[in-house]
């Protein structure tokens, strides 16, 4: 029996699909490192008072009483481990000229399958666990004040202004196209577009996506990818020709992957909600 293992043969191809094709990765960051490990400790360290100087006093520290820093630990788990299959006929690839070839099939199941799952998975932790939500009602007149009141929350909160990326379903873009206190700089490169950006305001990448890609009622989002470790551990794609039981070949997939928002970095995510909903 043959067998071609795509994780090698293909690895290149996934990885670039994942890079230049991948919704969330201009939000997300792969900062901790998970292999040997299903569990990453992540340790928040707090910080000390500062203290008047005691210069004349007498007997005790004239730094001030001394205390520990605050030390908080928060555990990332695994928790997302996906795969699939499906068989290609030898007879239905011949009687399809080919249409019907495994590796284009692989490709199209990446491309319209795995890739959008990650990113819906991603966006809902996001959105989940964002530090600081708005609700109302987001219309051409509201849009610029509810963005700006947005870009302000994470001034407030000392979030790098590069980075930012203000991602909005189709309808909310649509708003924001018809204000008339919006001004959108669209000079995008293609491979930005490629991933859905298709402006900049503000300094911020916009991204327009179809909504079924964001939790039910959301309006807009704004991130930095400082927030969001989405660690992505297995990538196994594989064609087996001719295996047992199949007369043609066999595709099979696995990714193991999961995206988790930081205790200490969740004000770098804003959400604004159509009033009665949230994530």
């Amino acid at each position: 029996m043959a067998v071609t293992n795509l994780t090698t043969v293909y690895s290149p191809i996934v990885d670039e699909k994942f890079a230049t094709e991948s919704k969330s990765g201009l939000v997300t960051n792969q900062n901790y490192d998970f292999v040997g490990a299903r569990t990453v400790k992540v340790y928040s360290v707090g910080t000390a008072t500062l203290n008047d100087y005691g210069r004349n006093t007498d007997g005790t520290s004239r730094y001030g009483t001394v205390k520990d820093l605050n030390v908080v630990e928060q555990e990332l788990t695994m928790s997302q481990d996906k795969s699939f299959t499906f068989p290609i006929d030898k007879m239905d690839e011949d009687e399809t000229l080919g249409a019907l070839n495994a590796g284009s099939a692989l490709a199209r199941q990446i491309r319209e399958v795995v890739m959008p799952e990650v990113d819906k998975y991603t966006f809902l932790k996001m959105a989940a666990n964002a530090g600081n939500s708005a609700t109302g009602t987001f219309t051409d007149e509201s849009a610029y004040d509810d963005i700006l009141t947005g870009t302000e929350t994470l001034d407030d909160a000392e979030v790098a202004g590069e980075g930012r990326v203000l991602l909005c379903p189709s309808a909310t873009y649509k708003n924001i196209k018809k204000s008339k206190e919006i001004v959108l700089e669209t000079e995008i490169g293609q491979d930005m577009r490629k991933r859905g950006v298709v402006a900049e305001l503000d300094g911020m990448l916009v991204q327009k996506l179809p909504s079924k890609y964001f939790p039910t009622g959301l309006n807009f989002m704004i991130a930095h990818p400082i927030a969001t470790p989405r660690p992505i551990k297995l990538v196994e794609y594989k064609i087996h020709t001719e295996p047992q039981g199949v007369s043609g070949s066999l595709v099979e997939g696995r990714i193991y992957y999961d995206a988790f928002v930081l205790d200490n970095k969740a004000d770098a995510i804003y959400t604004h909600f159509i009033s009665g909903y949230s994530a």
